[in-house]
């Protein structure tokens, strides 16, 4: 890889990218802007059209986000976001060798990641050896970073009709075998054609996962009686009082949401 590095700024606030440009002009050993993008449409087209070494990106824009438009990249570059989020998102974009920048971008800052950059590219001895582990890198990161679609209801098929049973009418989800039926509050019982590992990820945090085979919407829990081996016996209220009891390994879990 040739230094100075030929250099994309995306993002759709203009102060934010003549602050980043006068901030790079001291680090033109290392960065050449070579063009500018205002959304991630543009962003997208750009770098497929110069194939850049590196690009700042900004998350929140028009369009396509920087989420968006990096799922559509085939030329994947290195990615320095410069954008605001919390500090978990802090730890996870730093944790898989992906520089984040913090707006307002302080010049101190920049200068280590420019450090960082060069250190990088140093240490391999071409662009593809950068550019692999960059890759899998930004796409594990976006699978982690990707907000999850708002559900409101899960739809189920009783003979020639698809219902929609919202999630406030949901008691919980049990498996039975390879199949897994959806129990709500009135007493009726449904089968879905989800597993309950898709459901985890596909429901918001009011589902909790008790045991290999029940995911409990915690809004209907009664009462919570402890059993043996570190399990629990959750008393629903349900029209049925079905009582279910979690797993031994997931303990911790219930008593956490308990406050146990």
């Amino acid at each position: 890889m040739q230094f100075p590095l030929r250099t994309l700024l995306i993002d759709d606030e203009p102060l934010a990218i003549s602050r980043l440009k006068r901030l790079l002009g001291k680090h033109n050993d290392t960065f050449e802007v070579i063009g500018e993008a205002s959304n991630g449409a543009e962003g997208l087209t750009l770098i497929e059209a110069e194939e850049p070494d590196v690009i700042f990106l900004d998350i929140e824009m028009p369009l396509l986000n920087g989420f968006e438009m990096l799922s559509k990249v085939t030329h994947m570059p290195m990615v320095i976001f410069a954008t605001a989020f919390n500090q978990y998102a802090i730890r996870a974009f730093e944790e898989n060798s992906v520089d984040y920048l913090m707006k307002p971008i302080e010049a101190e800052r920049l200068a280590r990641t420019a450090q960082k950059i060069r250190s990088l590219a140093e240490r391999n001895e071409s662009a593809q050896t950068v550019s692999n582990p960059m890759t899998e890198s930004v796409m594990r990161l976006l699978e982690q970073m990707q907000p999850k679609k708002e559900v409101y209801s899960i739809s189920v098929k009783t003979g020639e009709k698809i219902i929609l049973v919202p999630l406030s009418d949901i008691a919980f989800f049990e498996a039975e075998d390879k199949y897994v039926f959806l129990a709500t509050v009135d007493g009726q019982k449904y089968l879905t054609s989800y597993t309950l590992t898709t459901l985890n990820e596909k429901l918001p945090d009011t589902f909790v996962r008790v045991s290999r085979s029940v995911m409990v919407n915690r809004h209907k829990i009664g009462e919570v009686h402890r059993h043996f081996d570190g399990k629990f016996v959750l008393a629903m209220n349900d029209k049925k009082g079905t009582k279910l009891t979690t797993g031994s390994t997931y303990g911790e879990a219930v008593r956490q949401l308990m406050e146990l």
